[in-house]
């Protein structure tokens, strides 16, 4: 498993060790030892996933403390553009983004700490999106940021696609008035 750390303290992107024959693949997606040993001692409780099609947005997700997630994410089946946005108060990259490919092919992780917004974006005709997560879906503390927000000014990368984004999403404040509880640890 390689772990790169990437310019946004704590988000990582991870890279399973790979078994490929002429019979196809196997890999492990999460073995809880190995992350240990790699210093990623998240104890997920929660996996999701969710289908959609190409020019699909999702996001910019997250929940308040104390029912913030960090989320280990993958695809499953096509490819996505996927996005964490930095919300920790006092974090030298608050408010900065990183959008990393994570593809069937690729078999790219990413690991999204608490603290953080995410989305990805559909650029395949389909995709499966697969997702561990340390804590339980809140409805209340759940919140968003507008994934068109100027401020951001996020590159979906959607390849001449129309954008698809939910009624809810379009409605989600800018990252200037978004609420937020995060404090940057170092």
């Amino acid at each position: 498993m390689k772990i790169t750390e990437t310019s946004l303290p704590g988000l990582l992107v991870i890279e399973p060790r790979v078994f490929e024959d002429e019979r196809g693949y196997f890999f492990e997606t999460y073995q809880e030892e190995r992350y240990k040993e790699a210093g990623i001692n998240t104890n997920f409780i929660q996996d999701n996933e969710s289908k959609s099609v190409r020019g699909v947005v999702r996001g910019l997700h997250y929940q308040l403390a104390p029912w913030a997630q960090a989320k280990l994410v993958r695809v499953v089946q096509g490819r996505v553009f996927d996005v964490a946005v930095d919300l920790r108060k006092g974090s030298p990259t608050f408010g900065q983004w990183l959008g990393v490919e994570l593809s069937e092919q690729n078999k790219k992780q990413m690991l999204v700490p608490r603290g953080f917004a995410h989305g990805f974006s559909v650029l395949s005709e389909t995709a499966v999106f697969s997702y561990k997560c340390d804590n339980i879906y809140d409805r209340e503390a759940e919140r968003s940021i507008n994934p068109n927000d100027s401020m951001l000014k996020i590159n979906w990368n959607l390849e001449g696609a129309d954008p698809i984004i939910s009624e809810k999403d379009a409605a989600a404040p800018m990252l200037s008035n978004a609420e937020m509880n995060f404090i940057f640890e170092k």
